[in-house]
């Protein structure tokens, strides 16, 4: 708007200030001609019209001066509008930059707490299969001593027996005795059936606390 007022004010102001020149420089041409003549009327009249004449181009001087105050003035408004309009448009997007970010970082905030949260049970979770761990090896060292503890004791008692069935032999055949193969005694036999089951379900047991502690 006010690229496209700018030729015509210049055009104004020019036409203007050339009026004011030309009428300066009639009425000094007019006083400068009178001069010479020393004629009261004629240095009368010159001045008159000087006078006049500088008034003419003082009135067209002082309307250039306030036409072009206006004219800053509505030049001055525009700007400060145009900047009120650019400020507000700037206050907008920072605005909506600064919701946007807040939104993000409230989001990156709710997804740090659920890590978080997550990090915490997976530790519980680590933590009570370490337990179940650790008592699952105590299980299995146990058992281990009692499937020892178990063999030896049926060592000891397939010793006994066979020391047993060496003495109740010798003794047969110190009496004379027919050669025959000596039957081990049932109370025996029983006890140490009764044995190897008790040691077959301790390894069984065993055997089953070993694949826990594998899948855990």
């Amino acid at each position: 708007m006010a690229a496209s007022r700018n030729p015509a004010r210049r055009r104004q102001r020019s036409v203007r200030v050339t009026v004011a020149v030309a009428l300066l420089s009639t009425a000094t041409v007019a006083v400068l001609a009178a001069l010479p003549t020393q004629s009261p009327l004629l240095l009368s009249a010159s001045s008159l019209v000087a006078l006049a004449l500088s008034w003419a181009a003082l009135r067209i001087m002082w309307t250039e001066v306030l036409q072009s105050r206006r004219e800053n003035a509505a030049d001055r408004a525009a700007a400060a509008s145009a900047y009120k309009s650019l400020f507000s448009l700037r206050a907008a997007e920072h605005a909506e930059f600064t919701t946007a970010m807040t939104e993000r970082l409230a989001e990156s905030n709710h997804s740090v707490h659920e890590l978080q949260g997550e990090l915490v049970l997976a530790q519980r979770q680590y933590a009570d299969a370490v337990v179940r761990a650790e008592a699952a090896e105590r299980s299995l060292e146990d058992a281990s001593g009692r499937v020892g503890e178990l063999e030896q004791s049926i060592e000891l008692l397939r010793a006994e027996r066979e020391a047993e069935q060496a003495d109740a032999l010798a003794q047969w055949e110190a009496e004379g005795g027919p050669q025959i193969e000596p039957q081990p005694a049932r109370g025996s036999v029983d006890e140490l059936v009764s044995w190897e089951a008790t040691a077959a379900e301790i390894q069984a047991e065993q055997d089953e606390i070993k694949r826990a502690v594998k899948g855990a």
